[in-house]
């Protein structure tokens, strides 16, 4: 169901919404959703909607089983394909510049530059058929959209280097190890866990939650000491804010929230 749109039908990039949360999922199937010049130009497209959208307060990004994404459509660009690549001369990364939370549900494989795409998620939930692999030195092309960033910062140095000049998968269960997904569930458990984490979102104060993402984003592009300096500067001027805000009201609400969580949690162990 759309409550925001209505969007336009792009075909290989389907969006639904529902309860502040828009699911962007990618839709090239037959293709295990292979990035060719439609879908490259759909995807900015689409999130910078989204990020603009007064009804969407969470993305999700996902791809159409039984693929994530098998990055640049090498039958497409052997052909003599154009536009197989997002723009690099406006933003970092394979995204726009986006103030809403991302998440990854990965489903299934995400290699090269799909795996690129899942790293540029804010974090990934994957299901347990999924699999990640960098193979730019099998194929023949250099990472663009970031990977030899932000593959180091989620797993490490040395594994990242692994990846890369080894060109080996590894499974959900390893991604997990590792620290590159945030969960591994069911695959028919993976959007509605998904979900239920974009629900938590985006039950949450909504400036704060992206003016906390903007700080972990600037905190990247410094040095250690200019990321603490650059929180507490974010700290004074968001507590130099007039707004009448029932803090108590607040606490009790997170009290509440805490007790009924670990309750839950509880209750999953005797399981």
């Amino acid at each position: 169901m759309n409550e925001a749109g209505p969007y336009p039908d792009h075909g290989v990039v389907l969006i639904d919404v529902a309860d502040r949360i828009a699911t962007i999922t990618l839709n090239r199937p037959e293709a295990r959703n292979a990035l060719n010049g439609e879908l490259s130009a759909a995807i900015p497209r689409v999130l910078r909607a989204l990020d603009t959208d007064p009804a969407v307060d969470v993305m999700i990004l996902t791809g159409a089983d039984p693929a994530f994404c098998a990055g640049v459509d090498l039958k497409a660009l052997a052909s003599g394909g154009t536009g197989l690549v997002l723009p690099k001369d406006t933003y970092r990364g394979a995204f726009p510049p986006h103030t809403k939370p991302l998440i990854g549900a990965v489903n299934g494989v995400a290699v090269t530059g799909g795996f690129e795409l899942a790293l540029g998620c804010d974090f990934l939930v994957a299901s347990e058929h999924a699999r990640f692999a960098d193979t730019h030195a099998r194929v023949g092309v250099m990472p663009g959209w970031g990977l030899t960033v932000l593959l180091p910062q989620a797993i490490g140095l040395r594994r990242a280097r692994e990846m890369s000049v080894t060109g080996n998968f590894i499974d959900a269960a390893t991604a997990l190890a590792w620290g590159l997904v945030n969960h591994v569930v069911p695959h028919d458990a993976l959007l509605r866990t998904t979900r239920a984490l974009a629900a938590d979102i985006a039950s949450n104060d909504q400036e704060g939650v992206r003016r906390m993402l903007a700080t972990y984003e600037e905190g990247t592009l410094v040095t250690g000491l200019e990321a603490w300096t650059t929180e507490h500067r974010v700290a004074l001027e968001w507590s130099a804010r007039d707004d009448a805000v029932d803090f108590e009201a607040r606490r009790a609400a997170v009290t509440e929230r805490g007790r009924s969580q670990q309750t839950q949690q509880g209750q999953q162990q005797q399981q």
